[in-house]
C-alpha cells in the first residue's frame, strides 16, 4: 500500500490531529457533493431560476477535489503508522467507490 499511495521509505512523521483534520476534510468533501449535487440542487435550481441540469458542472470540480483529499488522507494514515490505518483505508476506498460512480454519472449527463 506504501507503494501504490507513493510513500517513500523514511517519511517525515505527522501529527495525528493532521492526520484526523485530513480524514475529516475528504469525508466532508465528499458528502456536500453529493448533497449539493443530489438534494440541494435539484430543489433550489427551480426555484432560483437556474437551469436544473447545472448538476454536473458543480459536481465534478467537488468530486476532483474530494477524491484528491482522500488520497492525500489515505497517505497520511500510512505516514503516522496509525493503528487504524487499514480500516480507514477500507472507508476510503469505499467512499472513494461511490463519488466515481456519481462522476460516471455526472459525465454520462454531460455527454447527453
Amino acid at each position: 500500500m506504501r507503494r501504490l499511495l507513493l510513500i517513500p521509505p523514511q517519511p517525515r512523521q505527522v501529527s495525528l490531529s493532521t492526520t484526523r483534520r485530513l480524514f475529516s476534510t475528504g469525508i466532508l468533501l465528499s458528502a456536500l457533493r453529493c448533497l449539493l449535487t443530489y438534494v440541494l440542487l435539484p430543489v433550489l435550481a427551480p426555484v432560483l431560476g437556474v437551469a436544473a441540469g447545472v448538476a454536473p458542472e458543480i459536481g465534478l470540480p467537488l468530486a476532483v477535489v474530494a477524491l484528491g483529499f482522500d488520497v492525500l488522507g489515505m497517505r497520511r494514515f500510512f505516514v503516522a503508522n496509525h493503528r487504524s490505518r487499514w480500516t480507514m483505508a477500507a472507508i476510503y476506498a469505499a467512499v472513494m467507490v461511490l463519488v466515481l460512480a456519481l462522476m460516471a454519472i455526472d459525465i454520462a449527463q454531460l455527454v447527453r
